[in-house]
Protein backbone atom coordinates (compact mmCIF):
# COMPACT_ATOMS: atom_id res chain seq x y z
CA UNK A 1 0.00 0.00 0.00
CA UNK A 2 2.60 2.32 0.94
CA UNK A 3 4.27 1.72 -2.24
CA UNK A 4 1.23 2.41 -4.32
CA UNK A 5 0.44 5.80 -2.64
CA UNK A 6 3.63 6.89 -2.18
CA UNK A 7 5.92 5.24 -5.01
CA UNK A 8 8.76 3.74 -2.73
CA UNK A 9 8.68 1.56 0.82
CA UNK A 10 10.54 3.51 3.25
CA UNK A 11 12.55 1.18 5.83
CA UNK A 12 11.08 2.65 9.04
CA UNK A 13 12.91 0.60 11.29
CA UNK A 14 15.65 3.20 11.74
CA UNK A 15 12.99 5.23 13.55
CA UNK A 16 11.36 2.32 15.54
CA UNK A 17 13.54 -0.50 15.66
CA UNK A 18 10.76 -2.03 17.54
CA UNK A 19 11.11 -4.82 20.37
CA UNK A 20 12.01 -8.50 18.69
CA UNK A 21 10.17 -11.58 19.75
CA UNK A 22 11.32 -13.06 22.98
CA UNK A 23 13.67 -16.57 22.27
CA UNK A 24 11.77 -19.18 24.37
CA UNK A 25 14.17 -21.97 23.04
CA UNK A 26 17.98 -21.77 23.76
CA UNK A 27 20.37 -23.79 21.26
CA UNK A 28 20.61 -26.04 23.84
CA UNK A 29 16.85 -27.05 23.72
CA UNK A 30 17.73 -27.30 20.14
CA UNK A 31 20.61 -29.32 20.41
CA UNK A 32 18.63 -31.19 23.26
CA UNK A 33 15.52 -31.68 20.37
CA UNK A 34 18.33 -32.82 17.61
CA UNK A 35 19.66 -35.88 20.08
CA UNK A 36 15.83 -37.37 21.21
CA UNK A 37 15.73 -37.40 17.24
CA UNK A 38 18.79 -39.07 16.45
CA UNK A 39 18.17 -41.80 18.93
CA UNK A 40 14.53 -42.07 18.04
CA UNK A 41 15.36 -42.01 14.83
CA UNK A 42 13.28 -38.98 13.54
CA UNK A 43 9.73 -39.50 14.31
CA UNK A 44 6.59 -37.83 13.69
CA UNK A 45 6.49 -34.25 15.39
CA UNK A 46 3.73 -35.68 17.30
CA UNK A 47 5.49 -38.45 18.50
CA UNK A 48 8.62 -36.28 19.29
CA UNK A 49 6.41 -33.92 21.50
CA UNK A 50 4.89 -36.76 23.58
CA UNK A 51 8.35 -37.71 24.23
CA UNK A 52 9.77 -34.47 25.16
CA UNK A 53 7.06 -34.23 27.77
CA UNK A 54 7.49 -37.97 29.53
CA UNK A 55 11.44 -36.80 29.61
CA UNK A 56 10.20 -33.81 31.98
CA UNK A 57 6.86 -34.70 33.68
CA UNK A 58 7.56 -38.64 34.06
CA UNK A 59 11.23 -38.50 34.32
CA UNK A 60 11.60 -35.74 35.55
CA UNK A 61 14.67 -34.41 33.54
CA UNK A 62 14.95 -30.75 34.00
CA UNK A 63 16.95 -30.21 31.08
CA UNK A 64 13.27 -30.59 28.69
CA UNK A 65 10.90 -27.81 31.07
CA UNK A 66 10.98 -25.58 28.35
CA UNK A 67 10.56 -28.49 25.18
CA UNK A 68 8.00 -30.19 27.18
CA UNK A 69 5.55 -27.58 26.18
CA UNK A 70 6.69 -27.35 22.68
CA UNK A 71 3.69 -27.56 20.08
CA UNK A 72 4.14 -30.24 17.05
CA UNK A 73 4.02 -27.55 14.30
CA UNK A 74 6.73 -25.39 15.89
CA UNK A 75 9.05 -28.61 15.58
CA UNK A 76 7.58 -29.88 12.60
CA UNK A 77 7.59 -26.27 10.87
CA UNK A 78 10.73 -26.21 8.32
CA UNK A 79 11.05 -22.56 9.24
CA UNK A 80 11.52 -23.29 13.07
CA UNK A 81 13.27 -25.67 15.35
CA UNK A 82 14.38 -28.54 12.89
CA UNK A 83 15.61 -25.99 10.21
CA UNK A 84 17.46 -23.95 12.35
CA UNK A 85 21.34 -23.93 12.17
CA UNK A 86 21.77 -25.09 15.68
CA UNK A 87 19.76 -28.33 14.58
CA UNK A 88 21.17 -29.14 10.76
CA UNK A 89 24.83 -28.31 13.12
CA UNK A 90 23.91 -31.28 15.70
CA UNK A 91 22.27 -33.85 13.51
CA UNK A 92 22.23 -33.97 9.37
CA UNK A 93 20.66 -36.74 7.67
CA UNK A 94 21.72 -38.39 3.81
CA UNK A 95 19.47 -40.41 2.31
CA UNK A 96 20.42 -42.01 -1.18
CA UNK A 97 18.41 -40.62 -4.36
CA UNK A 98 15.02 -42.09 -4.35
CA UNK A 99 14.26 -43.19 -8.10
CA UNK A 100 10.96 -41.47 -9.61
CA UNK A 101 8.43 -43.99 -10.66
CA UNK A 102 8.46 -44.81 -14.13
CA UNK A 103 4.67 -45.31 -15.65
CA UNK A 104 5.22 -47.68 -18.29
CA UNK A 105 3.26 -50.73 -19.25
CA UNK A 106 0.02 -51.55 -17.09
CA UNK A 107 -0.07 -53.50 -14.19
CA UNK A 108 -2.20 -56.65 -14.95
CA UNK A 109 -2.52 -59.86 -16.43
CA UNK A 110 -3.57 -60.10 -20.34
CA UNK A 111 -6.73 -60.82 -21.00
CA UNK A 112 -6.45 -62.43 -25.00
CA UNK A 113 -10.10 -64.09 -25.52
CA UNK A 114 -9.36 -66.57 -27.42
CA UNK A 115 -7.20 -64.05 -30.00
CA UNK A 116 -3.89 -65.10 -30.91
CA UNK A 117 -0.63 -62.00 -30.59
CA UNK A 118 -0.64 -61.39 -26.85
CA UNK A 119 3.00 -62.45 -26.02
CA UNK A 120 4.27 -63.57 -22.79
CA UNK A 121 8.56 -62.40 -22.91
CA UNK A 122 10.95 -63.38 -20.29
CA UNK A 123 15.01 -63.57 -20.20
CA UNK A 124 17.33 -66.60 -19.41
CA UNK A 125 20.84 -66.11 -18.86
CA UNK A 126 23.57 -68.59 -19.28
CA UNK A 127 25.32 -68.15 -16.35
CA UNK A 128 28.33 -66.48 -15.41
CA UNK A 129 31.79 -67.70 -14.49
CA UNK A 130 35.33 -66.08 -13.22
CA UNK A 131 33.71 -63.05 -13.61
CA UNK A 132 32.40 -63.11 -17.05
CA UNK A 133 28.95 -62.81 -18.27
CA UNK A 134 27.41 -65.48 -20.20
CA UNK A 135 24.77 -64.86 -23.15
CA UNK A 136 21.49 -63.75 -22.40
CA UNK A 137 18.44 -65.90 -24.22
CA UNK A 138 15.22 -63.83 -24.55
CA UNK A 139 12.16 -66.60 -25.19
CA UNK A 140 8.70 -64.93 -26.42
CA UNK A 141 5.55 -67.07 -26.53
CA UNK A 142 2.14 -66.42 -27.50
CA UNK A 143 -0.11 -66.82 -25.32
CA UNK A 144 -3.28 -68.75 -26.80
CA UNK A 145 -1.19 -70.78 -29.51
CA UNK A 146 2.17 -71.24 -27.44
CA UNK A 147 4.11 -70.01 -30.99
CA UNK A 148 7.33 -69.42 -29.87
CA UNK A 149 10.70 -67.54 -31.05
CA UNK A 150 14.12 -67.72 -29.44
CA UNK A 151 16.83 -65.31 -30.00
CA UNK A 152 20.13 -64.31 -27.80
CA UNK A 153 22.12 -61.40 -27.42
CA UNK A 154 25.68 -60.36 -25.50
CA UNK A 155 23.83 -58.06 -22.86
CA UNK A 156 20.00 -56.79 -21.83
CA UNK A 157 20.98 -53.08 -22.42
CA UNK A 158 18.35 -51.07 -24.75
CA UNK A 159 21.19 -50.95 -27.38
CA UNK A 160 21.06 -55.04 -27.94
CA UNK A 161 17.69 -55.50 -26.42
CA UNK A 162 15.75 -53.51 -28.47
CA UNK A 163 16.83 -54.40 -32.22
CA UNK A 164 16.87 -58.45 -31.32
CA UNK A 165 12.84 -57.95 -29.87
CA UNK A 166 11.88 -55.97 -33.00
CA UNK A 167 13.25 -58.86 -35.09
CA UNK A 168 11.60 -61.60 -32.93
CA UNK A 169 8.31 -59.61 -32.78
CA UNK A 170 8.08 -59.44 -36.81
CA UNK A 171 9.10 -63.10 -37.51
CA UNK A 172 5.73 -64.19 -35.27
CA UNK A 173 3.38 -64.73 -38.90
CA UNK A 174 0.09 -63.15 -36.87
CA UNK A 175 -0.67 -59.76 -35.65
CA UNK A 176 1.04 -58.46 -32.19
CA UNK A 177 -1.79 -57.37 -30.21
CA UNK A 178 -0.46 -57.55 -26.35
CA UNK A 179 3.34 -57.41 -24.85
CA UNK A 180 3.49 -59.23 -21.66
CA UNK A 181 6.83 -59.11 -19.33
CA UNK A 182 7.49 -59.16 -15.61
CA UNK A 183 8.64 -56.17 -13.82
CA UNK A 184 12.60 -56.13 -15.24
CA UNK A 185 13.92 -53.09 -16.38
CA UNK A 186 15.23 -54.72 -19.63
CA UNK A 187 11.55 -54.80 -20.84
CA UNK A 188 9.63 -52.09 -18.90
CA UNK A 189 11.48 -49.17 -20.37
CA UNK A 190 10.94 -46.21 -22.19
CA UNK A 191 12.35 -47.40 -25.19
CA UNK A 192 10.87 -51.02 -25.49
CA UNK A 193 7.65 -48.53 -25.22
CA UNK A 194 8.72 -46.76 -28.27
CA UNK A 195 9.37 -50.07 -30.13
CA UNK A 196 6.14 -51.14 -29.43
CA UNK A 197 4.18 -47.83 -30.28
CA UNK A 198 6.07 -48.11 -33.40
CA UNK A 199 4.87 -51.60 -34.22
CA UNK A 200 1.30 -50.71 -33.15
CA UNK A 201 1.19 -53.13 -30.16
CA UNK A 202 -1.78 -52.12 -28.89
CA UNK A 203 -1.44 -53.54 -25.12
CA UNK A 204 1.56 -53.43 -23.05
CA UNK A 205 1.32 -55.31 -19.69
CA UNK A 206 3.39 -56.15 -17.00
CA UNK A 207 3.27 -59.02 -13.93
CA UNK A 208 1.13 -58.05 -10.68
CA UNK A 209 3.12 -58.45 -7.11
CA UNK A 210 2.14 -61.86 -5.70
CA UNK A 211 0.59 -63.25 -8.72
CA UNK A 212 3.09 -65.97 -9.55
CA UNK A 213 1.17 -67.03 -12.43
CA UNK A 214 0.59 -63.55 -14.68
CA UNK A 215 4.24 -64.83 -16.76
CA UNK A 216 4.02 -68.72 -15.81
CA UNK A 217 3.69 -69.69 -19.41
CA UNK A 218 6.80 -68.28 -20.47
CA UNK A 219 8.57 -69.32 -17.55
CA UNK A 220 7.47 -73.07 -18.06
CA UNK A 221 9.40 -72.58 -21.18
CA UNK A 222 12.09 -71.26 -20.25
CA UNK A 223 12.26 -74.96 -17.85
CA UNK A 224 11.17 -76.89 -20.89
CA UNK A 225 12.90 -75.98 -24.11
CA UNK A 226 15.46 -73.04 -23.30
CA UNK A 227 17.50 -74.98 -20.41
CA UNK A 228 16.53 -78.23 -21.97
CA UNK A 229 18.35 -77.15 -25.84
CA UNK A 230 20.77 -74.98 -23.94
CA UNK A 231 21.05 -76.63 -20.39
CA UNK A 232 22.57 -74.28 -17.30
CA UNK A 233 26.14 -74.49 -19.36
CA UNK A 234 28.15 -71.05 -18.89
CA UNK A 235 28.56 -69.31 -22.72
CA UNK A 236 30.38 -66.42 -22.89
CA UNK A 237 28.87 -63.49 -24.60
CA UNK A 238 31.14 -63.75 -27.78
CA UNK A 239 29.04 -66.53 -28.75
CA UNK A 240 25.94 -64.83 -28.68
CA UNK A 241 25.52 -64.60 -32.18
CA UNK A 242 26.46 -68.02 -32.84
CA UNK A 243 23.35 -68.97 -30.20
CA UNK A 244 20.99 -66.61 -32.01
CA UNK A 245 21.54 -68.27 -35.35
CA UNK A 246 20.63 -71.60 -33.57
CA UNK A 247 17.78 -70.20 -31.91
CA UNK A 248 16.35 -68.51 -35.10
CA UNK A 249 17.47 -71.33 -37.58
CA UNK A 250 16.77 -74.67 -35.75
CA UNK A 251 15.02 -73.88 -32.60
CA UNK A 252 12.39 -71.71 -33.69
CA UNK A 253 11.18 -73.24 -36.76
CA UNK A 254 11.38 -76.56 -34.86
CA UNK A 255 9.03 -75.40 -31.90
CA UNK A 256 6.51 -74.19 -34.32
CA UNK A 257 5.84 -76.97 -36.55
CA UNK A 258 7.19 -80.13 -35.01
CA UNK A 259 7.16 -80.07 -31.29
CA UNK A 260 3.51 -80.97 -30.02
CA UNK A 261 2.10 -78.71 -26.99
CA UNK A 262 -0.81 -79.25 -24.22
CA UNK A 263 -3.85 -77.28 -24.68
CA UNK A 264 -6.55 -77.69 -21.81
CA UNK A 265 -9.75 -77.72 -22.30
CA UNK A 266 -11.90 -76.03 -19.40
CA UNK A 267 -14.82 -76.87 -17.57
CA UNK A 268 -16.68 -75.13 -14.45
CA UNK A 269 -16.99 -77.78 -11.94
CA UNK A 270 -20.06 -77.90 -9.36
CA UNK A 271 -18.55 -75.29 -6.77
CA UNK A 272 -17.45 -72.53 -9.74
CA UNK A 273 -13.65 -73.50 -9.81
CA UNK A 274 -12.23 -74.04 -13.22
CA UNK A 275 -10.95 -77.20 -14.14
CA UNK A 276 -8.44 -77.88 -16.60
CA UNK A 277 -8.06 -80.80 -18.42
CA UNK A 278 -5.32 -81.83 -21.43
CA UNK A 279 -7.30 -84.79 -23.55
CA UNK A 280 -5.37 -86.41 -26.60
CA UNK A 281 -7.37 -84.37 -28.86
CA UNK A 282 -5.64 -81.42 -27.12
CA UNK A 283 -2.05 -81.92 -28.57
CA UNK A 284 -0.87 -79.88 -31.32
CA UNK A 285 1.84 -78.42 -32.95
CA UNK A 286 1.66 -74.46 -32.31
CA UNK A 287 1.28 -74.06 -35.64
CA UNK A 288 -1.99 -76.57 -36.32
CA UNK A 289 -2.89 -74.69 -33.12
CA UNK A 290 -3.39 -71.19 -35.21
CA UNK A 291 -5.13 -72.74 -37.85
CA UNK A 292 -7.56 -74.44 -35.58
CA UNK A 293 -8.70 -70.81 -34.61
CA UNK A 294 -12.10 -69.77 -35.72
CA UNK A 295 -11.64 -67.57 -38.59
CA UNK A 296 -7.99 -67.45 -38.68
CA UNK A 297 -6.98 -66.14 -41.20
CA UNK A 298 -7.97 -62.75 -39.59
CA UNK A 299 -5.22 -62.63 -37.29
CA UNK A 300 -2.27 -62.73 -40.05
CA UNK A 301 -0.36 -60.20 -40.56
CA UNK A 302 0.46 -58.95 -43.91
CA UNK A 303 1.91 -61.11 -46.47
CA UNK A 304 1.51 -64.26 -44.28
CA UNK A 305 -0.40 -67.02 -45.79
CA UNK A 306 -0.94 -70.33 -44.28
CA UNK A 307 0.13 -72.26 -47.65
CA UNK A 308 3.81 -70.35 -46.87
CA UNK A 309 3.46 -71.79 -43.04
CA UNK A 310 2.39 -75.43 -44.22
CA UNK A 311 5.05 -75.21 -46.97
CA UNK A 312 7.41 -74.29 -44.48
CA UNK A 313 6.37 -77.35 -41.82
CA UNK A 314 5.93 -79.54 -44.92
CA UNK A 315 9.99 -78.97 -45.92
CA UNK A 316 11.04 -81.67 -43.53
CA UNK A 317 9.50 -84.68 -40.98
CA UNK A 318 9.14 -83.70 -37.17
CA UNK A 319 11.81 -86.77 -36.72
CA UNK A 320 14.17 -85.15 -39.14
CA UNK A 321 13.85 -81.65 -37.69
CA UNK A 322 14.61 -83.00 -34.03
CA UNK A 323 17.94 -84.65 -35.42
CA UNK A 324 18.71 -81.83 -37.57
CA UNK A 325 18.51 -79.62 -34.45
CA UNK A 326 20.05 -81.68 -31.80
CA UNK A 327 23.12 -81.46 -34.60
CA UNK A 328 23.56 -78.39 -34.62
CA UNK A 329 23.20 -77.71 -31.18
CA UNK A 330 26.48 -80.15 -30.67
CA UNK A 331 28.11 -78.10 -33.32
CA UNK A 332 27.12 -75.15 -31.19
CA UNK A 333 29.15 -76.66 -27.81
CA UNK A 334 31.82 -78.18 -29.52
CA UNK A 335 32.54 -74.98 -31.00
CA UNK A 336 31.95 -73.17 -27.60
CA UNK A 337 34.36 -75.73 -25.75
CA UNK A 338 37.20 -75.66 -29.06
CA UNK A 339 37.35 -71.76 -28.38
CA UNK A 340 40.11 -70.95 -26.00
CA UNK A 341 39.31 -68.93 -22.83
CA UNK A 342 39.12 -65.51 -22.67
CA UNK A 343 42.19 -63.54 -21.44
Amino acid sequence: RQHAETGAVEDRRARNSGRPFETVYTPADIRRLAAVDEAFGGMSALATCEILRREFEVHGDVRFERLAGVSRSHVYNVYNLRASRAYRTRRTTWEKTRPSPVAVAVRKAPEPNGRPGFLRVDTVHLGDKDGRKGVYVVNVVDEVTQYEHVGALPGISERFMVPLLEALLLMFPFVVLGFHADNGSEYVNRRVAALLNKLRVGEFTKSRPRRSNDNALVEGKNAHVVRRQLGHEHIPVRFADDVDAFAREHLSPFLNFHRPCLFATERVDAKGKVRRTYRREDVATPLAKLKSLPDAARFLRDGATFDALDRAAAATTGVRAAEALNRARDELFRKVHRAPAAA
